[in-house]
């Protein structure tokens, strides 16, 4: 029985970055043995125990056999037989398929310390075609070490395009397809995940509404970029420069998913693209049971975020409407991340990336006002009942109007 560290920890080890997880493989051994050592079996396709004292996870080496379409299509044999090599064969990428012994020696059969220098990302070996997964894995990895030059092979891109013609794509279940997402969404620069998927045509399978944005115009004299996909990638590169939660890129990235619905005949105009961002995203969360805390942000931002580009020139009926149904009142910190998700698709158009974004600072002063008003207070001055209502509504009109005359700029 051996044990080697493998995967991710090997693979930052020698990129000089932080280990974050340490995964092991172990060869020479049966289920029975891990088990008699006090390891804690937890693998339910194939033999992955805890360890006793650690918690890490250590996998018997095995090989696998594709049965059938998708995600879950494989077999596996986990048998002490079974050695460091052929278990490597079967990972995604080489960078992925190092691994380092008890003595500290690397084992790497693929070139993987090779495409680690040269920053490129290739496949293993043909075997990567087996698993769908691994197209959103590799467009993962390409967001994560962008910044330090990394590149996808051409052949692995031609593989992965391959992948999806043959439809390996459309069997990705739905549960997977948002983990990767929202890992993406966590990367240092998340719209090469989507540059990636476009580029190999998953986009168009697994976000139709996203790679539709692509090639519709938008007016020029508000988007030099004109490209709405374009404006998208940059609106979530801004997102990401302005906030590190996921949520809040999500919100970015989908805001404008109407426009790629907007009738060609009032094009460059995206009149009520609002409402059709909002109509697509309830689809898309459905689809990909996204999260709530992802969802109601996205749908808020995707709804209101012309009302807050707007601040200076709508009336204080319409902010406090904006503000009611955002519920600053019981979600402050939500309404914060929308704002910011606003700011990021002011910033996200070419020329426009340094500009100052005062709507918010308005819309933070205006949720401050509103909140100001004491409920308590018109019950102790003997409202009651629809009235308390009513009373609290005057009055947080009445403060915003005060608001309004005092921050608005003349025009």
């Amino acid at each position: 029985m051996k044990t080697f560290l493998v995967g991710g920890a090997v693979r930052d080890q020698l990129l000089g970055l932080p280990m974050k997880d340490r995964d092991w493989v172990v060869t020479g051994a049966t289920p029975e043995q891990m088990v008699e050592l006090g390891y804690q079996p937890v693998g339910k396709d194939f033999p992955v125990f805890l360890h006793p004292e650690t918690k890490e996870e250590f996998a018997l080496a095995r090989t696998e056999r594709k049965t059938s379409k998708g995600y879950h299509g494989f077999s596996f044999n986990a048998s002490p037989e079974v050695t460091l090599e052929q278990d490597l064969l079967r990972r995604d990428l080489t960078i992925n398929a190092i691994a380092q012994d008890e003595q500290g020696k690397i084992h790497d059969f693929h070139n993987g310390r090779q495409d680690i220098e040269n920053r490129v990302l290739r496949h293993v070996s043909p075997a990567f075609a087996e698993d769908p997964v691994r197209i959103l894995r590799v467009a993962r990895f390409a967001a994560r070490y962008a910044a330090l030059g990394f590149t996808i092979a051409e052949e692995t891109m031609q593989l992965m395009s391959d992948m999806v013609k043959a439809g390996e794509a459309d069997a990705l279940v739905a549960e997977r397809v948002w983990q990767e997402t929202e890992s993406a969404l966590q990367e240092k620069q998340p719209e090469v995940f989507f540059e990636t998927l476009r580029q190999c045509s998953a986009l168009k399978v697994l976000f139709p509404d996203i790679d539709r944005l692509f090639g519709v115009p938008q007016p020029a004299k508000w988007h030099p970029e004109i490209d709405t996909g374009i404006h998208t990638m940059m609106v979530l590169q801004q997102a990401c420069l302005l906030s590190d939660d996921a949520a809040t890129r999500f919100a970015a990235l989908t805001h404008d998913l109407g426009k790629g619905t907007t009738p060609k005949d009032i094009l460059p105009s995206h009149h009520g693209h609002e409402e059709r961002s909002y109509d697509l995203l309830i689809d898309l969360c459905a689809k990909y049971r996204v999260p709530k805390r992802f969802s109601e942000l996205a749908k808020l931002t995707a709804r209101y975020h012309t009302h807050i580009h707007k601040a200076f020139e709508i009336k204080p009926k319409t902010i406090l409407k904006v503000l009611t149904a955002c519920d600053i009142f019981r979600k402050p910190e939500r309404f914060s991340q929308l704002l910011l998700a606003c700011k990021a698709d002011s910033r996200g158009r070419t020329g426009f990336e340094q500009k100052d974004y005062p709507q918010l600072e308005f819309y933070e002063k205006a949720a401050e006002c509103c909140r100001s008003v004491n409920v308590q207070d018109i019950i102790h001055e003997g409202y009651s009942g629809e009235q308390i209502k009513k009373e609290l509504h005057k009055r947080r009109l009445s403060v915003l109007k005060q608001l309004c005359s005092t921050l608005k700029p003349a025009h």
